[in-house]
């Protein structure tokens, strides 16, 4: 099965300028955890839930001043919606991220791949295996 067939068409991407809080807004809203950052219609960071809790809160910064570029993870792991299903898996668990944004050959953010969308259409086994591979740090 090919990515595309799997992954959430489509995102909310902002530019590194935009504001931690109104990136914490958006996530809010759409009910997401990551949020893609673009520049010049190019994937170039994400921000996601536990960027704004380490990065922003937990730093002690100054919250209501930073921006995306002061938090986000600059060196995004993608996946293109031509790739099978089963190589995104080994990719998310080997680098263990819950999220594979998916771009196309111009890096242009097309759609998310998560974990929900992984456990909603492959079966049971591979969406615990990849559950148990990602989040093994944890025990």
């Amino acid at each position: 099965m090919k990515v595309k067939k799997v992954m959430h068409k489509g995102a909310t991407c902002v530019e590194a300028r935009t504001s931690v809080r109104e990136i914490a807004k958006q996530m809010r809203d759409s009910d997401v955890g990551a949020i893609p950052i673009k520049a010049n219609g190019q994937l170039v960071g994400i921000v996601t839930d536990r960027d704004i809790a380490c990065r922003a809160l937990g730093n002690s910064g100054d919250i209501g001043k930073m921006t995306a570029k002061d938090v986000m993870t600059k060196k995004v792991v993608c996946c293109s919606p031509d790739d099978d299903v089963e190589v995104a898996i080994e990719v998310m668990e080997a680098k263990k991220i819950r999220r594979l944004p998916v771009t196309d050959s111009h890096k242009a953010m097309i759609g998310m791949l998560s974990l929900g969308d992984i456990s909603h259409r492959v079966g049971k086994g591979t969406s615990g295996e990849v559950l148990r591979a990602v989040s093994g740090h944890h025990v």
